[in-house]
């Protein structure tokens, strides 16, 4: 849409752990745990805040989180009322944003509401014309669903991202068209859409560790960053073009490999794990994604084919913890329990690389 826009990014407040709390009031204010038991060879696909505050992360194996978090209470994943729930929450926000949705994840989505809001006063005006949408939309989805959700308002997908990145949980952040440059220029590099970890490395090698040092510079840093380079000084004065994508195309990223003589040899397929996990990071990294789900697909003799998956709440993007669920996924569901002829890994549920939570500074926020 050319022109002003005023886009929201609303974000589940740990949601998988959240949906167990409500639905089970007793863990209300309790350290909730959704993943493998403290005692098995689990991992932890997410977390509530108080569990957060223990250390617990996703993707944590879960005889860590046990170990950080002993009075946590765990409990198994129940993806199917997930994704109903999930479901509901996006029936509810299209009736205030209509179609205009892209839905990034189970518990992520961006609307499109400049046609609601109008075109009137100026861009400044039409954002702060939305503010009292967001602020229905949570409470409805709190009345309606008995979850809370952050929102971030901004003037494009990148500022609004951000926004509701930096105050949770239960927040609602608005960010200005003419606020935008100062609202991001403290941050550090990472926080710019698509900036991962190898990137922000390269910067930090060029002296930029904040977007207000990309902001400064004056050089040519396309030997640190690639033909990227310009796109990245664009977005780190706040400025971000990406449309909604209303596509629901699955895309993924996979390496598989097949042996020339079937293998059951553990170090083998341990090291083929790791290739295959360092290639499927390269390609994410280089597209400035990170993935929900990974998978495991293995081949047999007589071309019997199992795949096996596990989603976490939070992307990743490492080829540590790609790895890591790799093999903790062929060793939970036994799938060495003869040769194998292939051995794969893929990750799918792609979004885009995501700043870490912090709070931040110039910017209007609101209980």
């Amino acid at each position: 849409m050319a022109g002003p826009r005023v886009i929201f990014h609303m974000d589940m407040d740990a949601f998988y752990a959240s949906v167990e709390q409500r639905d089970r009031p007793e863990w209300r204010g309790r350290p909730v745990i959704v993943g493998g038991m403290p005692e098995s060879r689990g991992v932890v696909c997410a977390a509530s805040y108080e569990a957060r505050r223990f250390g617990v992360r996703s993707a944590m194996p879960s005889v860590t989180a046990g170990r950080l978090c002993p009075e946590g209470v765990f409990v198994r994943p129940r993806m199917d009322v997930y994704r109903a729930e999930s479901a509901a929450i996006m029936e509810l926000v299209r009736g205030f944003a209509g179609e205009a949705v892209e839905q990034v994840s189970v518990d992520e989505a961006y609307l499109e509401v400049t046609e609601q809001v109008g075109g009137e006063g100026g861009h400044d005006e039409m954002i702060r014309r939305a503010v009292p949408m967001a602020e229905a939309i949570k409470a409805a989805v709190r009345r309606e669903r008995g979850l809370a959700a952050t929102i971030g308002v901004g003037p494009n997908k990148l500022t609004a991202k951000i926004a509701s990145s930096s105050f949770k949980p239960d927040g609602l952040t608005v960010v200005l068209e003419s606020g935008k440059a100062a609202f991001l220029r403290p941050l550090p590099a990472g926080a710019i859409h698509g900036v991962g970890k190898v990137t922000e490395a390269a910067l930090a090698r060029a002296g930029l560790t904040t977007v207000g040092d990309i902001q400064d510079c004056q050089d040519d840093l396309r030997a640190y960053v690639g033909s990227w380079w310009g796109e990245l000084r664009r977005m780190a004065f706040g400025e971000d073009d990406r449309p909604l994508d209303f596509s629901d195309d699955i895309r993924s990223v996979s390496s598989e490999n097949t042996f020339a003589r079937d293998t059951a040899d553990r170090a083998v397929l341990r090291g083929c794990l790791r290739e295959q996990a360092e290639e499927i990071a390269g390609r994410l990294q280089r597209h400035r994604l990170a993935a929900v789900t990974v998978q495991v697909k293995v081949r047999y003799s007589d071309f019997t084919t199992l795949t096996r998956q596990v989603s976490m709440e939070e992307a990743l993007e490492d080829a540590a913890s790609i790895y890591r669920l790799s093999c903790w996924l062929l060793g939970r569901h036994r799938l060495v329990a003869r040769p194998l002829r292939l051995i794969g890994v893929g990750v799918t549920g792609l979004r885009a690389v995501t700043m870490r939570q912090m709070v931040l500074p110039f910017m209007e926020t609101r209980r």
